[in-house]
């Protein structure tokens, strides 16, 4: 057996012709490049900043997260063909010209991509939607250098980030913000939605917004605010000696029930209240489930301003739901490196965050064209761009067209033939 490096023009990234279908319906590199302003001399630029940022997108979501890929693949005539480039005309941009990129945007252009990333959000639906739910969490993100607003965390014994980031319940990518590794005053927290349900009421004045979060959200500036602003939320509540009050009757019954029920693995009980902190306002509805088992009982408290319902849809029905968004966090970070934040400037890593969302939803969008009960709808994103992203492709550049042969034996054809088909149905 002999191998040599000399098989033509074969590229080992052939899928990216879908997605590149996939992008320029949304836009994705577009609306972030109107947000950078462009000093360069428009009759020396050879790469403008959307092709530029396009090509950062579709390395991210091809499985190449480092700036340093750009010099070995901007040569690719995959890539060319991916930007609008024939295979035989110039390079791509190369990785010193990415870092001068993601070192450019300031803070009044970090705040208008945060507003187009929200647009881009808007524009994935066909129609306006009567109410849409958004996850909120944060994710810790572990740095290895002198980065700014990086800080000690004590629960990770590491220093890092802890950006915050919205899903939408559908699993859509909505927005992010990098901040330090400590958790976030009832101020900032406040001022983050606000921001952002602005940008979106912008576009949907009459949608119904539902709010979603775990304990540390749950703070009285953010409650005020919700309710002031005709916003529903359903909130997790730290557990307190004042809310257990209220649960200890129930805690000892269910714990009864449970041992004289044999073959039971568990048992859940609910209870509704009205109770308030000694900051809150007022008091509102409170949910307690009580769940007991081998190991004894657990009490969890969650708090909603929503009036209909029972105590058991809230929490199992509506509240626990918002467990999907770690896994859409997961996908973010794991398959899609988001944590390559090892930028000096914090502008820079907040860009790079931005850069990752696009690569997120070009991935999600594909995903999204796939059948409905299929095992492609709820892929993995790795599985996803190894299965349709990276095929073998040899190119042939003739003179009025260009030829793309794939391999015969690629083993998911037909799920590549409908996902171009569905194509002219992604909302751009």
């Amino acid at each position: 057996m002999i191998g040599r490096f000399d098989g033509g023009r074969l590229s080992s990234d052939g899928g990216l012709l879908i997605l590149r279908e996939v992008a320029k319906r949304l836009r994705v590199a577009e609306r972030l490049a109107a947000c950078i302003a462009d000093p360069r001399d428009p009759t020396r630029t050879v790469h403008s900043l959307a092709d530029i940022i396009g090509f950062r997108l579709l390395a991210i979501a091809a499985g190449y997260e480092d700036g340093n890929d750009a010099d070995s693949l901007r040569s690719d005539q995959v890539f060319k063909m991916a930007l609008e480039r024939l295979p035989s005309e110039r390079d791509l941009c190369s990785q010193a010209t990415i870092s001068r990129l993601e070192n450019r945007p300031d803070t009044r252009a970090l705040l208008r991509m945060g507003r187009a990333m929200a647009d881009l959000y808007c524009a994935s639906f066909r129609q306006v939607p009567r109410r849409i739910v958004l996850d909120v969490d944060d994710t810790f993100d572990a740095v290895h250098g002198g980065q700014q607003l990086r800080l000690f965390n004590a629960h990770y014994d590491e220093y890092g980030f802890q950006p915050i980031v919205v899903f939408d319940g559908d699993g859509r990518f909505v927005t992010a913000v990098l901040r330090p590794a400590k958790r976030p005053k009832g101020t900032e927290i406040r001022g983050f939605p606000r921001r952002l349900i602005r940008t979106i009421r912008a576009n949907w004045p009459h949608t119904q917004i539902l709010l979603r979060a775990d304990g540390h959200y749950a703070c009285p500036e953010v409650l005020d605010w919700c309710e002031a602003a005709g916003i529903d939320y359903v909130l997790g509540l730290p557990t307190s000696r004042t809310l257990r009050r209220h649960v200890t009757t129930l805690e000892a019954s269910t714990a009864a029930r449970f041992q004289a029920t044999p073959g039971v693995e568990k048992m859940r009980r609910f209870k509704e209240f009205y109770d308030g902190a000694s900051t809150w306002s007022r008091v509102r509805r409170i949910v307690a489930r009580v769940e007991a088992g081998e190991l004894g009982t657990d009490t969890r408290f969650i708090v909603t301003n929503l009036r209909h319902g029972t105590g058991r849809w809230l929490y199992e029905g509506l509240y626990c739901a918002r467990g999907q968004a770690e896994n859409h966090i997961e996908a973010w970070k794991a398959h899609l490196a988001t944590d390559r934040t090892s930028c000096t400037k914090a502008s820079a890593n907040q860009f790079r965050l931005f850069l990752h969302a696009g690569a997120y939803w070009l991935l999600w969008s594909l995903r999204s064209l796939m059948p409905k009960r299929s095992r492609w709808r709820t892929v993995q994103f790795d599985t996803l761009r190894l299965r349709l992203v990276k095929i073998a492709a040899r190119i042939v550049e003739m003179k009025t067209q260009i030829k793309v042969h794939l391999p015969t034996s690629a083993p998911d054809q037909a799920i590549i033939h409908l996902a171009l088909g569905r194509l002219p149905r992604l909302i751009s």
